[in-house]
């Protein structure tokens, strides 16, 4: 894969990813406007959070961080990468099934272990229920990430990339028909997530197949090739299994402070907008394309990839990240604040926003490093990195709650993010000049910061002069865009003036 395939796959992933946070912010907005931060909410958010996490740990976390290296360098070999993608899709169906059966089994018990606070609660026995009905979205979405790798190591990435559109349109097509029909909003939405995991897979397993990689359920046999990604993905699984502990941490403090579940759900759901758009397009891109330099011994092309890719990220992320912890009030009332949701509720999530938007450029950039340790079948060092940094997670968030009350698991999350970035760059050095930035990045680096504080102080003034606009009912919505129009352009006008993006390379980029 050239380097220009990698910036064309980069803003492919990213488009269609930023449509569907977009959907999915339009979404939030109508779960928060039909149901309120109340038991209806909460108990949606701990039952959709169980397929969620299971999704990371088995197929976009553990999985596929083992099966795409490994299936990229069976294409660039010209070996049988259908047969292994068929081995593997069975292997994972199985397991998942036995998986779907257990769950619902101890589903009341699953649910006391994602939020224990609820117990004798309105919230549990509604999360149960709830979670019954959304969990079988766990089988659908995780073949269907499966078959993504497969799109994604040969290089076709709009599909996948396209496919969780699909979850927001049916999640919002459910909400509408529910609330026009007059039926219980809630139970429409609950509904609509196993639907929405069953169209994603029947998507993606129509472009693998039509790509020439058509797959089918068929008795799992454990042969060589699939011995060897259950053994790298062990400790993936693991290191998965830690970053969901992390998770479950923080929401287990939240649910012993009243409303504190639905707030940080609310808040993750605005700071993963920049995440998801560069941060997970460049690790999706990232990954197979390093494998395949690996393969074809070409650390030269790895490094420039490696760096570019560090290089856009930074200059997309720094930018979001000043701008969530400037603004977060006027990103978070006019998104979120209507109906049921008051202007507390909208205060408290801006809170955990701003602590989130510190810890966005260390997210981003692990999804740029973590790829040089799964490129070369490393899944151990990153597994036991994870570990540190989910006994810092866990240690802020327990400790800083009886302190400074239900935002501890998001100061908690930011400071762990960065531990995590700290220690793989360091357990990276090993690997030689791939695996360090070049003096391009480097250069550019701090001419995006001075830009991005230069935005920040103009959309602090920017935002004292539209005040009146962003609180008037009807007007909000204008002067939010006028904004957020103001920081982009105060941005890349003054990090093309300071050389840290030329605009013309961005076009360039664009374009191609």
């Amino acid at each position: 894969m050239k380097p220009i395939r990698l910036m064309s796959g980069i803003f492919t992933v990213g488009g269609w990813t930023l449509m569907s946070r977009v959907l999915g912010f339009l979404r939030d907005a109508m779960i928060l406007a039909f149901l309120g931060v109340g038991p209806l909410y909460e108990a949606y958010v701990v039952a959709f959070r169980l397929p969620n996490m299971f999704r990371r740990f088995f197929a976009e976390g553990a999985f596929n961080m083992a099966f795409v290296p490994l299936f990229s360098k069976k294409v660039e070999a010209g070996e049988d990468a259908r047969a292994f993608a068929q081995e593997a899709f069975a292997g994972l169906a199985s397991v998942l099934l036995v998986l779907m059966l257990l769950v619902q089994l101890a589903m009341p018990w699953a649910i006391l272990v994602l939020a224990s606070g609820f117990r004798g609660e309105p919230e549990f026995d509604i999360a149960v229920a709830f979670g019954r009905i959304a969990f079988p979205y766990v089988l659908f979405i995780s073949l269907a990430a499966l078959l993504s790798g497969v799109l994604n190591a040969t290089g076709r990435f709009a599909a996948a990339a396209a496919a969780p559109v699909l979850l927001n349109v049916v999640l919002i097509g459910a909400m509408f028909g529910a609330y026009w029909l007059g039926g219980p909003v809630a139970g429409a939405l609950i509904w609509g997530i196993p639907v929405a995991g069953a169209a994603q897979l029947a998507l993606v397993w129509w472009a693998a197949a039509k790509a020439g990689f058509p797959v089918r359920l068929a008795r799992p046999r454990m042969t060589p090739e699939l011995r060897k990604l259950i053994r790298i993905a062990i400790p993936a699984a693991l290191a998965g299994g830690v970053v969901q502990v992390n998770l479950l941490v923080g929401q287990q403090v939240a649910s012993y402070f009243d409303k504190a579940v639905g707030w940080l759900y609310a808040a993750d759901r605005l700071y993963q907008l920049p995440l998801g758009v560069v941060g997970i397009a460049v690790g999706i891109v990232l990954l197979p394309d390093l494998s395949r330099r690996l393969k074809a011994g070409d650390d030269a092309g790895g490094r420039m990839a490696y760096s570019r890719a560090g290089e856009i990220s930074l200059a997309l992320t720094i930018p979001a990240a000043v701008a969530l912890v400037v603004i977060p009030l006027p990103l978070v009332s006019v998104l979120f604040q209507r109906g049921a949701t008051t202007a507390d509720d909208s205060a408290a999530i801006a809170l955990a926003v701003a602590i989130y938007g510190l810890g966005l450029p260390a997210f981003v950039l692990q999804k740029v490093v973590q790829p040089l340790f799964f490129a070369r079948e490393d899944t151990r060092r990153p597994f036991r990195y994870a570990l540190v940094s989910m006994i810092v997670n866990a240690a802020l968030a327990i400790g800083l709650a009886p302190v400074l009350g239900w935002f501890a698991p998001a100061i908690a999350t930011t400071l762990a993010g960065w531990v995590m970035l700290v220690l793989l760059l360091t357990g990276a050095r090993p690997m030689g000049e791939v695996a360090r930035f070049d003096d391009r990045f480097r250069r550019r680096v701090l001419r995006i910061c001075g830009a991005a504080v230069i935005m920040g102080g103009v959309l602090w003034v920017a935002n004292l002069l539209l005040g009146p606009m962003l609180a008037a009912p009807g007007w909000r919505y204008l002067g939010l865009v006028a904004l957020i129009a103001c920081g982009m352009v105060s941005y890349f006008l003054a990090a093309h003036s300071l050389g840290g993006l030329p605009l013309g390379e961005l076009k360039r980029a664009l374009r191609r």
